[in-house]
């Protein structure tokens, strides 16, 4: 199959996929007690591998192999995508597919602590991803509003606007939620029950069981058995780790003080000195926003405890904080603070960078700064630069971080200027001038590309979307 017949194929397959999951959707939606009995059928339909194997090929993690040492680039280069599918959809219908371990890589997190992911084989992305096809419709159809993370046409600003919008609005009282190791921990005999919910066919439940028992291959290359989690990093984990924590989403949509009273009700509590309250949860990092009081909110925490203990989460005491609105927290990378307006006696709720976002990628510029070598030339620094500035510029563009976009561009523009006079020890800054800051203007450039100024993004405010957030499945009626 050549490049053209391969793009048609994956195009038509794209529509088939959508045409069907939008039925799934549609069904799960109008049913909401309906168990899907016949869904095996569809992880092994060739329209749904092509479209995993698109997913797959085109994600970042396509170049990283798993313990079978494959890459999406060698499936091509070596067997073939036609007869690499057919092959695997063979394995699939006949039952004899077996999920390798996942390859362990442990990635440094803030505070000197470290993060698992686990890396599976091409082969189990491509099985995951076509699963997942098929579960996501009929999942999304139950899943709250509240939930924002690893779900389709929903972002963290959805999340940030929201905890901005209610803490506007009285409720001024923050349970910050950490959860204690969330992907490792998850109960596995939980998570199924969960799932059994809304899905009957034993071929697809076993395909799943089978993921989530596949074991981890160490670093210390000593295989290891998964009893309890999903394994960070993994195609199907964000939609399992929406499965378990949505216990938590329902238990405060059907509490008295939650999403679901009316305005009248929640006035009567309030008059009745009893709490209202919403959760915004992103994946495992969870507000639970309250009008009421500090004492309020403390037993709100217990409760939600108990709520995810049957999950087998616990809540990290440590990290799991009580705030108020005035006192800001830090949420998805952001600064959620309420501060009087300058020249004016009214308060406003601002959302900025957070100081540790602000470090991170200080950090990196620096730490890019130092590895690269000076016998490189400038253009090879900029390469690396620019794409993290535009990153994270782009990510903190829709908030008041005009002033942290300033302190970057001058850092950046520091470090570089540094970088330069270790390259050229010996010529003066006029000399540097002349070489790289063309122009007159101050500022560094190969004969590529410009160094990226974070001072000239402009800032946006993104605006509050509601409950209403469309899914990628046409729903009519």
């Amino acid at each position: 199959m050549n490049t053209d017949e391969l793009e048609h194929a994956e195009y038509q397959a794209e529509r088939k996929v959508l045409k069907i999951q939008t039925k799934l959707h549609c069904w799960a939606r109008d049913d909401p007690h309906r168990r899907f009995d016949d869904l095996f059928n569809l992880v092994a339909d060739p329209a749904f591998l092509l479209v995993a194997w698109d997913r797959v090929r085109g994600n970042k993690g396509a170049r990283t192999a798993g313990v079978d040492g494959r890459t999406a680039r060698s499936v091509e280069a070596g067997q073939g995508v036609e007869d690499f599918l057919d092959g695997l959809r063979s394995q699939v219908k006949d039952r004899s597919f077996q999920p390798l371990p996942v390859r362990e890589r442990m990635i440094p997190k803030t505070g000197g602590r470290l993060r698992r992911l686990g890396i599976a084989t091409v082969t189990d992305r491509v099985v995951q991803a076509s699963l997942k096809l098929v579960l996501e419709p009929i999942f999304e159809a139950e899943f709250l509003p509240c939930s924002y993370g690893f779900r389709p046409n929903r972002r963290a600003h959805d999340a940030v606007a929201e905890v901005r919008h209610m803490a506007s609005r009285s409720y001024e009282w923050i349970v910050e939620g950490d959860i204690k190791a969330c992907f490792d921990e998850i109960s596995h005999p939980a998570l199924m029950d969960r799932v059994r919910r809304r899905v009957g066919d034993k071929r697809v439940l076993a395909l799943v069981k089978a993921f989530l028992k596949a074991g981890i291959l160490g670093e210390d290359r000593v295989l290891r058995e998964t009893r309890a989690g999903t394994p960070q990093g993994s195609i199907l984990s964000p939609l399992m780790s929406n499965v378990a924590l949505s216990v938590l989403d329902e238990h405060i949509a059907q509490a008295p003080g939650g999403p679901g009273v009316s305005a009248s009700e929640r006035a009567k509590r309030r008059r009745k000195g009893l709490p209202n309250y919403r959760l915004i949860r992103y994946a495992d990092d969870w507000c639970l926003v309250v009008s009421g009081t500090k004492a309020d909110a403390e037993a709100l925490r217990e409760e939600i405890a108990g709520v995810l203990s049957p999950m087998g989460l616990r809540l990290s005491p440590e990290k799991t904080l009580i705030t108020h609105i005035d006192g800001g927290l830090d949420f998805l990378g952001w600064r959620i603070q309420r501060h009087r307006k300058r020249g004016t006696s009214k308060q406003y709720v601002y959302t900025y960078p957070a100081r540790k976002a602000v470090q991170a990628v200080t950090g990196k510029v620096r730490t890019l700064c130092r590895q690269m070598d000076t016998s490189q030339p400038l253009d090879a620094l900029l390469r690396q630069l620019n794409p993290a500035l535009k990153g994270w510029c782009v990510y903190f563009r829709p908030g008041v971080s005009s002033a942290a976009f300033g302190y970057l561009s001058f850092y950046t523009w520091q470090q570089v200027g540094r970088w330069l006079r270790r390259k050229h020890r010996r010529s003066s800054w006029k000399d540097l001038r002349h070489r790289y800051y063309k122009g007159g203007v101050w500022w560094p450039a190969s004969e590529e590309r410009s160094l990226f100024n974070p001072a000239k993004v402009g800032t946006t405010r993104y605006r509050y979307r509601g409950t209403k957030i469309p899914t990628p499945w046409p729903v009519t009626g």
